[in-house]
């Protein structure tokens, strides 16, 4: 993880992404509150999930990752309401294969949880714009 702000906000992401590479769901999920949203636009169309059992289920593709690496690229967060909003250089190996991406964050959190996840695409591995 590079450049990820000495912040409360800057601690919650590195253990995020910290619990992705442990592949630890159960505490990734509890960064969530019970109702959370998640909007996801990592395939070309919107997928939503809401709750913890359907982001559960989009975590699971993203615990499949092995070696991320992650550049943050551009940071703003609030305090209140607390938000955060980053865009981020990703690095990702799919067995032998390496991809890398461009996404974009956003979480709105209610009493220190996610309460609702931007997760968006930017830039696809294969360099076209999303």
């Amino acid at each position: 993880m590079k450049n990820v702000p000495d912040s409360p906000l800057g601690n919650m992401y590195r253990e995020h992404i910290q619990l992705i590479l442990d592949k630890n769901i159960e505490a990734l999920l509890d960064q969530y509150t019970d109702d959370a949203l998640l909007i996801s636009s990592f395939s070309k169309a919107p997928v939503i999930y809401k709750g913890r059992d359907q982001i559960r289920e989009h975590m699971q593709g993203i615990l499949g990752i092995d070696g991320l690496e992650t550049d943050i690229v551009f940071w703003a967060e609030t305090e209140d309401p607390q938000t955060l909003m980053i865009t981020e250089q990703i690095t990702m190996k799919f067995g032998n294969d390496t991809a890398n991406m461009r996404f974009a964050d956003s979480w709105v959190l209610k009493d220190g949880k996610i309460a609702i996840h931007f997760a968006g695409m930017v830039q696809h591995p294969d360099g076209t714009l999303a």
